[in-house]
């Protein structure tokens, strides 16, 4: 539910704060006073068109902002993490329109487009007025109020998950369609399979190539270093390294009997020799292995050339010819079921499309009685608000279509005829603000808040009425304000008793500019507010009992 409301420099209000609490707030003043500026502030908020006129006279731009509490809008709260707008468990609104028409909207102090403010809107607020804003004007709206009042959740949930399950199939029978004959892409892919399996190309087998190839281009160049370290380590040329050191040790053992410490550096030169002995076998081990072998060189340059070839081929790296090779063969066994498949999915659509058309049935019958239901809730109320005589009734129109849709097979339009002998016409082209108004409240009524929006907003439903039946309208007001917060813009006394909380819009003329400015009313002060709507210029005892009557009659209640 909304819980504050801010303006500044919007129309005559320069500045403005006002907080909202649960239940039924009413908004009243002097006729030209700026009532309806509230929920014009609401519809700008949620998404309507910027209008430079809304400008204070003489100010750059106006601000508007507004602040809800979400533990009574889930939809709204998942759309926002959805778009990871999410601010915990809150929700900010802000709109500023310029004086040359242009505007910037923001949620939760993120940059909103208006599409954005005008989706989340429509899960924060529904305005019921006298224009085309006027919420249930919306098909899409009715057919869901049609769902809530009959508690179509668990049918219409079916009828949407098998209608999405369709489309699923459809889909991947469409990709299937479009490939055409694949016999000519199967034939080329098992080319490149064989081709690519005839060879070993794990990332081991390919480094064992290299490092083999390596070794075996250049065998005479090591065999040559081998030779000649062992030539030197065996002192062809002079004394070998292995004597030197046998010597060296004899001579530091004599001096060690005099000095200790030398011990200690001949048992490093032994080990030196040690290691000298043993690198001297390595080397004749690895010269042994050497194998001056042409043809085995060409085998492996061979391999490598066909490797090369086929990098080259797939566009790939050397080392990447492996994971080639598997997506082709995974590509080869997608399209070697390609017409089992298409079968498969073709048995699986038929089946999707027969289960949505039962649970599509299922639905539409639930949506007759609860069409017959509401029409005759709505015209019990139609009459206690004045319109007796009145029609409503709810039409269901087959959708001419032949694939499966989430809504289900049909739409919805409310038709009305507000008097007797008149035709019933569609709701969206009933003429007079102030019956499509009452019908839009005994809509709601009769529903009594089963829409998932929490607050629903009111613009003058009780112009053209007066005595018992404003009483009756403030009453059905005041009762839907127990299952949503109902912010209502009235100017009968009827009403305005019946809310729990009262804002007095008033205006003053200053030199040569007019500003409105809006407060809460307290008890007393809602006292002589309502005096002034029952007694207009003068104001006299009775008129004030009478008012403290009317105010604590409806408080009771």
């Amino acid at each position: 539910m909304i819980s504050h409301l801010t303006l500044k420099d919007f129309a005559v209000v320069s500045t403005a704060e006002l907080a909202f609490g649960p239940g039924m707030t009413v908004v009243s003043g002097e006729t030209g006073a700026g009532k309806s500026l509230l929920v014009d502030a609401l519809m700008w908020l949620t998404g309507a068109r910027a209008d430079a006129g809304i400008v204070r006279h003489g100010a750059e731009r106006a601000e508007l902002a507004a602040e809800f509490r979400l533990h009574d809008a889930p939809a709204a709260l998942a759309w926002l993490r959805e778009h990871e707008l999410e601010d915990e468990d809150g929700c900010q609104l802000r709109r500023v329109i310029r004086a040359d028409g242009g505007s910037r909207a923001w949620i939760n102090g993120r940059p909103a487009t208006l599409g954005q403010l005008s989706e989340l809107g429509a899960m924060l607020v529904e305005i019921h007025g006298q224009h085309e804003h006027q919420a249930l004007l919306d098909r899409g709206q009715q057919l869901a109020l049609l769902d809530a009042f009959g508690r179509h959740e668990a049918a219409q949930a079916e009828v949407r998950d098998l209608a999405l399950r369709w489309a699923g199939i459809d889909r991947q029978l469409a990709e299937l369609a479009r490939a055409g004959d694949v016999g000519e892409r199967v034939s080329w892919l098992q080319h490149q399979v064989d081709e690519l399996a005839r060879e070993s190309l794990d990332g081991s087998d390919v480094e064992d190539l290299l490092a083999a190839h390596r070794r075996q281009a250049n065998a005479a160049g090591l065999l040559q270093g081998c030779e000649s370290a062992l030539a030197r380590l065996a002192g062809e040329d002079g004394l070998s390294l292995g004597r030197a050191l046998h010597q060296l040790v004899a001579e530091l053992s004599r001096l060690s009997a005099d000095e200790p410490r030398l011990a200690e550096v001949v048992s490093l030169i032994e080990s030196a020799d040690i290691q000298l002995s043993e690198a001297s076998a390595g080397l004749e081990r690895i010269r042994d292995d050497f194998d001056l072998d042409p043809g085995r060189l060409q085998q492996l340059e061979d391999r490598l050339s066909r490797l090369h070839d086929l990098a080259r081929k797939h566009r790939v790296p050397m080392e990447g010819l492996a994971a080639r090779r598997d997506a082709l063969q995974a590509e080869l066994e997608g399209l070697s079921g390609a017409s089992e498949r298409g079968e498969a999915l073709a048995r699986e659509l038929a089946a999707a499309a027969k289960a949505w058309q039962l649970a599509a049935a299922r639905l539409s019958q639930a949506r007759t009685q609860a069409g017959q239901a509401l029409g005759q809730a709505v015209v019990s109320l139609m009459s206690e608000l004045g319109m007796g005589g009145g029609e409503f009734s709810v039409a269901l129109e087959p959708l001419d279509t032949t694939r499966p849709t989430p809504q289900g097979a049909e739409r919805c339009e409310f038709l009305v005829s507000a008097n007797p002998g008149q035709p019933a016409r569609a709701l969206r082209k009933v003429a007079s603000g102030g019956e499509l108004a009452r019908i839009s409240l005994a809509i709601e009524v009769a529903a009594l808040g089963l829409d998932a929006v929490p607050t629903m907003v009111f613009d003058e439903v009780d112009t053209g009425i007066g005595g018992a039946v404003a009483e009756v309208v403030g009453q059905k007001l005041r009762a839907l304000g127990a299952e949503r917060q109902v912010l209502c813009v009235t100017h009968l006394p009827q009403v305005a008793a019946q809310g729990h909380h009262h804002f007095q819009v008033s205006k003053a003329v200053a030199g040569d500019s007019t500003h409105s400015a809006v407060r809460p009313l307290d008890d007393k002060a809602r006292v002589e507010e309502l005096a002034r709507m029952l007694g207009g210029v003068e104001i006299t005892r009775e008129v004030r009992a009478n008012a403290r009557q009317m105010l604590s009659r409806a408080q009771e209640r």
